[in-house]
């Protein structure tokens, strides 16, 4: 057992970390010191199993996992295809569900319907430009936001945002509809496509194991 090396885990912070956790000890994988909340560390250990997390932003997961400095990321579909790292996607995690779409005021949907030249205000450019080029084949000028994008197209910013929408209540609330689906999304497993290899045996019993209790 001693040659074993340690497998990295990388979490998205927040509620994507908790659900992890949690759907891990079900598999009897634990890491009590993460859980605890005043905590300063970085990198938690579980010796006994050989493995290790750590919490990172989520746009930052698929990058650990690309340059293996993490063998295993948790991350939401919606990181992965924006980040467009190369990492294997293994596992559908089923939770963390939602959907990436296309919304704006009920008076843009001509503007969809008849490919018209529009701007698009999102945190997603690299989602929002593969939809409109390459599958809807509308030309748009993107937008790259950071804060609410919900105001974009209420302050005339843009006539439609590309954004994640879980229950669509801050949509209706400021006078937007969901105009089209992009794709549906939720919490993924990622892997190194290197520690795939080396690692092959550990970590495909991990998707065995998880696959059991999703």
């Amino acid at each position: 057992m001693e040659d074993k090396r340690y497998l990295t885990f990388a979490l998205g912070k927040g509620r994507l970390a908790k659900k992890t956790l949690e759907l891990f000890e079900k598999i009897g994988i634990t890491c009590e010191e993460i859980k605890d909340p005043d905590t300063r560390k970085l990198i938690f250990v579980n010796e006994e199993l050989k493995l290790r997390f750590f919490l990172a932003k989520g746009p930052d997961v698929p990058t650990y996992v690309e340059y293996g400095a993490a063998d295993i990321g948790i991350v939401g579909k919606d990181t992965i295809l924006e980040e467009a790292r190369n990492i294997y996607e293994v596992l559908d995690l089923g939770f963390g569900k939602c959907r990436m779409c296309i919304c704006g005021p009920e008076s843009a949907r001509d503007l969809l319907q008849h490919h018209e030249q529009i701007r698009v205000a999102t945190k997603y450019p690299r989602i929002a430009k593969d939809y409109f080029y390459n599958k809807k084949h509308q030309t748009v000028e993107i937008i790259k936001l950071n804060g609410s994008i919900e105001l974009a197209p209420i302050v005339g910013l843009s006539e439609v945002i590309c954004d994640i929408v879980e229950t669509g209540t801050t949509l209706r609330e400021n006078g937007l509809t969901v105009l089209e689906e992009v794709c549906p999304l939720s919490a993924r497993v990622v892997v190194n496509q290197v520690s795939m290899k080396m690692e092959n045996e550990r970590i495909t019993k991990l998707i065995r194991d998880l696959k059991t209790v999703i």
